[in-house]
């Protein structure tokens, strides 16, 4: 479902998320030459600490490379004191290892598994369902 979404409809869904998440004032862009900023929000961590973060929005079936976080650190310089990638997809080991990178801005990586999650943790076009096993040993004993 979320691979059919228009590149537009992840990133409400996202902003959506994030916002469920916690954060507030979160604006999707929807600019191009921004290199590659979908968006933004604050991070409110406490009542005198508090984060503007940007955020990218990869719908993807494949891996993102240490080259997409790169470029996506480029243009948050300056902009931002965090940025989050959130994709459909996964993440390779070296975007992993370049998201953490000593001396560098840290980028949260949110991948297609920790998505789904997040959705779930939320209930976002998610319902819960609750299933009954019979336990046949708990009967066992009031038969006669």
């Amino acid at each position: 479902m979320l691979l059919s979404l228009a590149p537009a409809g992840f990133e409400r869904l996202s902003q959506r998320l994030l916002r469920e998440a916690g954060f507030t004032q979160v604006v999707v862009t929807g600019q191009s030459g921004d290199g590659g900023i979908d968006g933004f929000g604050i991070l409110q961590v406490n009542p005198l600490v508090s984060f503007k973060v940007l955020f990218q929005c990869k719908r993807y079936a494949k891996s993102v490379a240490p080259s997409q976080v790169r470029d996506f650190r480029g243009a948050m310089s300056g902009r931002a004191d965090k940025g989050i990638i959130i994709t459909t997809g996964t993440f390779t080991a070296e975007a992993k290892r370049e998201a953490t990178r000593d001396g560098a801005p840290p980028i949260e990586l949110i991948d297609g598994e920790k998505l789904i999650d997040m959705l779930e943790r939320f209930e976002l076009g998610l319902r819960p369902i609750t299933t009954y096993e019979l336990d046949h040993s708990f009967f066992n004993e009031f038969k006669l």
